[in-house]
């Protein structure tokens, strides 16, 4: 600074709760907001518009020095001591952007007026004491776990266990899981297997698999290699399936997989109690995720944020997309607690009401928010708060000397569909296998051990 005093890191405001990803969260939930949208012209008449130069910069108090202007340009100085003095202007404070519009900017078409645009359904998450299921289920399989609930435009797919769909345009599943090791492609729609592969019998036992795009497959398993395939379907006719790229890493069988395009991401879980990270472009490894209590049983990846939850047993971990914790938490509530299967709700980055919504081997669905508990010296606890509650700090007393903030993962709703069904709890439930949610975010689909799909919404009748 102009005093000497050497620059370090930024100090955040109370606000934030010492949390960089929080910081950034409030200012998006702001940016986006509705206030800021229906006023956004106005902005642009100040910056680029009708308002930055002559009388209508004057009425808005939005005129700054002349050099600052782009239209006198520090090229066209001819005196070198001005040209060096514009240059330090710009260099220090920025310069204000061309004039492009010399009208008052329309609003925004499409913000919310009476009547403006058909309303949008309600979030399941926003109405959780609310949610209600069916007697009868959404989609029963004739055979098999559910593996796989993918909600498309017009349709939604379910598929048993150890098999997922390739595309959606072409109706083409890649299966695994037979005794000797192949694979299989088929079509969906006929249930008729058109090809078996044997490219994977020289990795052991496949235990897992994902599909991030119709021209990639990604198998692991008992060999702790993750392997990156090429694959070519047309026509109901297996091309070729060529092996990408082998990835060296775990210790023992890997167990799970998610795969995120938009981040560049693959995540892979296995029986050494770690997840790795490994960059889907360059096929490299990124970082491990270390310290799960057991084998890892499901993982998921935000496609918003880049965050991945990842499973062990009862434990429920969150780390950031670089492999950074930020929390962890027991979900165990019976004699079958180990979680399945994982989901996040993706409605809005900036969304604070978001939440993680885990499917358990004891036929449960529970749902988990994040919330911040301020950690402290003697004095009595505090009460958590959630993202985006207003959390002002109190006075702080000496018997109680705040130090910062804790992210904690919490439970705010369990559903349990022979209880919201009968009014009681069966002691023969099926695990949770699958979990989906709707691309309205209205309905959370879950498919479970004997085949069956079930739907919940806050309006189901």
């Amino acid at each position: 600074m102009e005093d000497g005093t050497a620059l370090g890191d930024v100090e955040l405001p109370l606000w934030a709760k010492g949390d960089p990803q929080e910081f950034i969260r409030i200012h998006r939930e702001a940016l986006e907001s509705e206030y800021v949208s229906a006023h956004l012209h106005l902005w642009i008449d100040l910056i680029f518009g009708y308002r930055q130069e002559g009388p209508a910069a004057v009425e808005s108090v939005n005129t700054f020095h002349p050099y600052f202007y782009a239209k006198r340009g520090w090229k066209d100085a001819k005196d070198p001591l001005i040209k060096s003095t514009i240059l330090g202007y710009i260099s220090n404070f920025g310069q204000v952007p061309k004039q492009l519009f010399t009208k008052p900017h329309p609003p925004r078409i499409g913000t919310k007026k009476e009547g403006s645009s058909p309303p949008h359904p309600t979030p399941f998450f926003f109405k959780l004491d609310q949610l209600k299921t069916t007697k009868q289920s959404y989609r029963e399989l004739p055979r098999g776990p559910v593996g796989q609930i993918l909600c498309l435009e017009k349709e939604v797919v379910v598929l048993e266990r150890n098999r997922l769909l390739l595309s959606p345009l072409s109706g083409c599943f890649f299966s695994w899981g037979f005794p000797d090791n192949t694979c299989a492609f088929g079509n969906h729609a006929t249930e008729k297997t058109f090809a078996v592969c044997e490219s994977l019998c020289d990795w052991g036992e496949t235990l897992c698999a994902a599909c991030p795009n119709p021209t990639t497959i990604i198998t692991a398993g008992s060999s702790t290699v993750v392997c990156v395939w090429d694959v070519s379907v047309s026509k109901d006719k297996l091309t070729h399936m060529q092996l990408r790229q082998p990835l060296y890493g775990h210790t023992d069988s890997v167990t799970c997989l998610d795969v995120s395009e938009v981040h560049s991401m693959i995540v892979s879980g296995s029986r050494d109690h770690t997840c790795i990270l490994w960059d889907m472009e360059e096929l490299s490894y990124v970082t491990q995720l270390a310290g799960h209590s057991s084998s890892i049983s499901a993982l998921a990846i935000n496609g918003l944020t880049g965050e991945i939850a990842s499973c062990a047993g009862p434990q429920l971990y969150l780390w950031t997309m670089k492999g950074q914790l930020l929390t962890c938490t027991d979900t165990s509530c019976g004699p079958q607690p180990d979680v399945l299967c994982v989901r996040f709700t993706q409605r809005q980055e900036w969304d604070a009401k978001n939440v993680i919504v885990t499917g358990c081997a004891d036929g449960n669905i529970r749902i988990w928010k994040t919330e911040y508990t301020r950690t402290q010296l003697p004095g009595p606890p505090e009460e958590p708060v959630s993202p985006g509650q207003d959390g002002a700090e109190s006075d702080v007393s000496g018997s109680c000397q705040v130090k910062g903030w804790e992210r904690h993962l919490v439970l705010c709703q369990e559903l349990n569909r022979s209880q919201a069904v009968s009014q009681r709890r069966s002691k023969n439930i099926p695990a949770i296998t699958a979990l989906a949610i709707s691309r309205s975010h209205a309905t959370l689909l879950a498919g479970d051990a004997w085949g069956r799909v079930f739907t919940w919404a806050w309006d189901s009748v």
